[in-house]
């Protein structure tokens, strides 16, 4: 029997190729796989192993977004920040000063949202240990569970 080392190809990218496969199909099947692989920015290979495992796919839409996303999320920190500034030189002025804590903190919360999606859809499901905190609940329902 041979070796993953002994059958193994680098002839391109990264991943050691040990064997290969061949697949029949009509030109329009061809041109459906090559669209499809293009659309989550896969070779041909990658997005056949990744269908036939299971593997999630991500799409180019998705990869796309993820500046839009780190936008608004910088706009949510300013406006956080400017909330804050609100507080030092305004305090007890106008609103509350609970009310406005209360909107940078759901600032913040939507900004970790933000990050958290756009971890989904840069790695194609949440990571474990990730920068994104867990949001806490609402200490009246903490007790209900």
């Amino acid at each position: 029997m041979e070796t993953m080392d002994e059958g193994t190809k680098k002839a391109r990218g990264n991943r050691p190729r040990g064997t290969s496969i061949e697949v029949w199909v009509m030109h329009d099947e061809k041109a459906r796989l090559i669209e499809k692989a293009w659309s989550t920015q896969q070779t041909q290979s990658g997005f056949l192993r990744a269908v036939v495992l299971g593997e999630p796919l991500k799409s180019r839409d998705d990869l796309k977004s993820v500046p839009v996303l780190m936008t608004v999320s910088g706009d949510l920190g300013r406006v956080a920040g400017l909330l804050k500034l609100w507080l030092a030189e305004r305090w007890g002025r106008g609103v509350r000063a609970a009310e406005v804590e209360a909107a940078m903190r759901e600032c913040r919360n939507l900004q970790t949202e933000l990050l958290a999606i756009a971890g989904v859809a840069i790695h194609g499901r949440r990571r474990r240990n990730s920068y994104v905190r867990k949001r806490t609940r609402n200490p009246a329902t903490r007790a209900a569970h």
